[in-house]
């Protein structure tokens, strides 16, 4: 049996708004068969002396967002099998 579960990552470009802003930010969502999403956020901020270069940001941002989900799916999985096995779990990262 295969599941497919989907990472759906939106980026937010902040100098669009303000261009004295050069903030990008990341949601990725994680849905499964699950009744609740799992939700991660990640940001980045371009030096002003940086050259601009937006994917660079995007990519920042996403990566932070994915690895801000990935803990947070550990946690929720710790969670889980502290609730089967009746005491504290810790996984390792």
């Amino acid at each position: 049996m295969t599941k497919t579960w989907n990472v759906r990552i939106e980026i937010f470009d902040a100098a669009e708004v303000r261009s004295d802003d050069a903030v990008t930010t990341a949601h990725a969502t994680l849905t499964t068969s699950a009744p609740t999403p799992l939700h991660g956020y990640g940001r980045a901020r371009r030096n002003p002396e940086d050259q601009d270069v937006p994917e660079i940001g995007e990519e920042l941002a996403a990566a932070r967002a994915l690895r801000d989900l990935a803990d947070r799916l550990l946690n929720a999985t710790s969670d889980d099998l502290a609730a089967i096995e009746h005491h504290k779990v810790h996984l390792r990262r």
